[in-house]
């Protein structure tokens, strides 16, 4: 089955002893692109499908019915193994666990549940979390909506940032106990902080971001995280280059002066157009 070899790779990746970037993807092209470049893995962010998807920003607007679509797309397009932000699971428990039923079917390869109060709460300008025995319970209803062994499920906190490092430790090995298969961090802050994360866990860890000192993929590789983000920077790219392209048009460029547009050949890449020149030979008769 194409989706469960999909997550066998991502389990290779956590269960390996190297550290990964991923590529940041968000639709067919996207994810298309960073397979012939040899990404072994992509990360559907939720900030990034909230952009690509609605244009709003990551505030909890984006549906579970409109994300799991979005990866349909992306899994029919390509066979890279993708990780996506499932935010909190789009509610309690139980729709944490209609979550996981959806993106497995949508052909994810993991997905991480986050424990942070999502929408954001009346009154109430910072971030908050919500309780460890509810994230618990969150981590529990994902693991059983899971219908394939292979799918990766992710217990993500950004305590550290919130509540602090030792409640980060907690919330950690709380959702370690549970059976989740890594735990994924946003806000930690210096190299003590994850020291301190690894020295008291035992699953393969996923960094959300992190400052310029932990950038060294051996020093991250020995504290045992085996896959490290680096933001959604293809996004922002694309959204300056249609910005550009659509300013010159509007000011009086000519479309043969315009700068910076794909190849025809890296067009006909990222459209497998060799592949659907080929299918119409042998299905149509047409001539290639």
């Amino acid at each position: 089955m194409a989706f469960r070899t999909r997550r066998e790779k991502l389990r290779s990746i956590l269960n390996g002893s190297t550290c990964i970037r991923p590529g940041s993807v968000y639709d067919a092209t996207s994810i298309r692109i960073a397979e012939d470049l040899g990404f072994e893995l992509g990360m559907f962010g939720g900030s990034v499908a909230s952009l690509v998807v609605l244009g709003d920003p990551d505030i909890a607007l984006i549906t579970l019915t409109e994300l799991a679509e979005q990866m349909r797309r992306m899994s029919r397009a390509a066979q890279l193994p993708v990780l996506v932000d499932a935010d909190h699971g789009y509610g309690n428990a139980l729709n944490v666990r209609r979550t996981v039923q959806e993106l497995e079917a949508a052909g994810a390869a993991g997905l991480t549940i986050e424990d942070t109060l999502l929408p954001q709460a009346f009154g109430q300008a910072k971030t908050q979390l919500i309780s460890r025995e509810e994230g618990v319970g969150k981590m529990k209803a994902a693991l059983d909506g899971r219908g394939d062994p292979s799918l990766v499920i992710m217990g993500r906190t950004g305590a550290a940032s919130i509540t602090g490092l030792d409640d980060a430790i907690a919330r950690a090995k709380a959702y370690e106990a549970v059976g989740v298969d890594a735990l994924f961090f946003t806000g930690i802050k210096n190299r003590e902080e994850l020291e301190a994360i690894s020295a008291a866990t035992r699953l393969p860890i996923v960094l959300g971001g992190a400052p310029e000192e932990m950038s060294a993929l051996d020093y991250l590789r020995d504290q045992r995280v085996r896959i490290a983000l680096q933001g959604h920077a293809p996004f922002a790219a694309a959204t300056q280059a249609v910005y550009e392209t659509l300013k010159a048009l509007r000011e009086g460029t000519s479309p043969k002066n315009l700068k910076g547009l794909a190849s025809s050949e890296l067009t006909g890449r990222a459209m497998r157009e060799a592949e659907v020149k080929a299918r119409s030979a042998e299905f149509l008769g047409l001539k290639k």
